[in-house]
């Protein structure tokens, strides 16, 4: 639980630590503490797949910060958010099942309404769209944007966006 918690701390704040390495002149520093949290996932987990996952990502994420710093510090937003947009994309083509919202709403809803399958596709959708919108805002914050900006987009932006669509859903509702 604490590692979660740890992990999931060190993610959040990740903007913030590219940021103040770049102004540090410290580049390389974000893209190699990550390196290493994704090779301990690797050595951590007993699925190929995903070991071969976080190694593939740990040797990208080295090779960047001696090559590529700036835009490998600053590309990880971009594939996070590209990872959710697939992850809440797939589920909404045919044969895949119920969408991710249907899903998580039938954890707590076991006997929900089918008519709310509809609503949990469209607000899937509106998520994968929300997701594709901010893997494009990130590219472009990380290929034009100065670092401040960057750093603001992917650290306090992002997160007032998901806030505002969750709470608009909710009042939609």
């Amino acid at each position: 639980m604490l590692k979660g918690i740890l992990f999931a701390g060190l993610f959040i704040s990740y903007p913030y630590l590219v940021y103040r390495g770049m102004e540090n002149g410290l580049n390389w520093l974000a893209p190699v503490i990550f390196s290493g949290i994704f090779l301990y996932r690797a050595w951590h987990t007993h699925k190929l797949r995903s070991r071969v996952m976080n190694v593939v990502f740990a040797i990208a994420l080295l090779a960047g910060a001696f090559y590529v710093q700036t835009i490998t510090a600053k590309i990880l937003p971009v594939l996070v958010q590209l990872m959710l947009m697939v992850i809440f994309g797939r589920t909404l083509l045919k044969d895949k099942g119920p969408s991710v919202i249907e899903r998580i709403v039938r954890l707590q809803f076991p006997e929900s309404p089918s008519a709310l399958s509809h609503y949990c596709r469209q607000l899937t959708l509106v998520w994968t769209a929300f997701f594709a919108f901010n893997a494009l805002a990130c590219t472009v914050m990380a290929v034009w944007g100065s670092n401040f900006w960057w750093a603001l987009y992917n650290g306090v932006v992002i997160y007032a966006n998901m806030g505002v669509l969750v709470i608009g859903e909710y009042i939609y509702r």
